[in-house]
């Protein structure tokens, strides 16, 4: 069995005169899950359409546990269960009649997980869903993602519209039902803060193209703030990847790729430093807001004037 769940390689899209992906490309490993990072309109939700084949592609490949989905929706979809915040079902219907109702399009609907679930989650089934409250809308369909035991999870912001409370409560329900079955779960949301202790792996999606893939935890060790004087900043090897920079006074804070090489260079240098750990959200924002290392000398200049 191929052990990727999802293969995408330089996949192209554009609508009409509007390139959205531009030779995308990423992997996502079976029994991850995997936070897919961008800015809206970046094309987060484009490639979702495609991984569920409601949109074809303009070129490149892209396989869903194995498959084509431009070539076998209907197959991709009965092994893909798909949960967006901003999904809409039947109000007059109760919670109970649309978990009947969905299932004859799964040929593997399990009816006694899908009331095990709502149990799980505390859905009231005897109640109509206009009443339902979001956090019981988003169960609600949590439950109608998975009752058919899918291989892949594919999140699209769930959770955007819930209360910190609830947000809460959704990813630990994601953490015990879903990576405790050992799904593969694609997850994209804009709450970087409450994905990060859930992703196992990171992609930044940044003008059409994935600019980095790596584990959560090694993304954390690998990108970091380092703090220095203005003029010290031309010590640094030119190959040195900065993302960021911010002038402060006699000092410049800049945000790096390989953390560690670029310590120990200073530390050789004997140049005064001081290392800062950012967050997730700190540096998704280095990647797609940052200043990059143009302007190094500007600082330079600065500290010897």
């Amino acid at each position: 069995m191929n052990d990727l769940a999802i293969e995408i390689h330089s996949v192209q899209k554009s609508f009409g005169k509007s390139e959205v992906l531009r030779g995308m490309s990423f992997q996502v490993e079976r029994g991850q899950t995997f936070a897919f990072l961008g800015r809206n309109g970046e094309g987060k939700t484009t490639t979702i359409r495609m991984l569920l084949g409601l949109l074809n592609r303009d070129s490149g490949m892209l396989r869903v546990l194995g498959r084509d989905p431009a070539v076998e929706p209907l197959a991709v979809r009965a092994q893909v269960g798909y949960l967006a915040e901003d999904q809409t079902m039947y109000g007059w219907m109760r919670a109970g009649e649309i978990l009947r109702f969905v299932a004859p399009f799964y040929p593997t609907w399990d009816h006694e997980l899908a009331l095990k679930y709502a149990n799980d989650f505390e859905v009231p089934l005897q109640m109509k869903i206009k009443h339902l409250s979001k956090g019981q809308n988003v169960r609600l369909g949590l439950v109608l993602a998975l009752a058919h035991r899918p291989e892949l999870v594919i999140l699209d912001d769930p959770a955007l519209g819930l209360d910190p409370i609830m947000r809460k409560q959704f990813n630990r329900d994601l953490i015990t039902h879903l990576q405790g079955e050992g799904r593969t779960v694609f997850y994209s949301s804009h709450l970087l803060y409450e994905v990060e202790p859930v992703a196992d792996e990171v992609a930044i999606l940044d003008e059409g193209r994935i600019v980095r893939q790596s584990g959560t935890e090694q993304l954390r060790a690998d990108v970091k703030q380092i703090t220095l004087p203005s003029d010290a900043i031309l010590a640094l090897n030119k190959k040195v990847k900065i993302l960021d920079q911010r002038p402060d006074g006699n000092e410049v804070a800049i945000t790096v790729e390989g953390a560690e090489s670029v310590v120990e260079q200073l530390r050789c240098e004997s140049v005064e430093h001081r290392v800062t750990d950012l967050n997730l959200d700190e540096i998704f924002e280095a990647y797609v807001m940052g200043q990059g290392a143009p302007e190094i000398g500007k600082f330079a200049g600065v500290a010897k004037s």
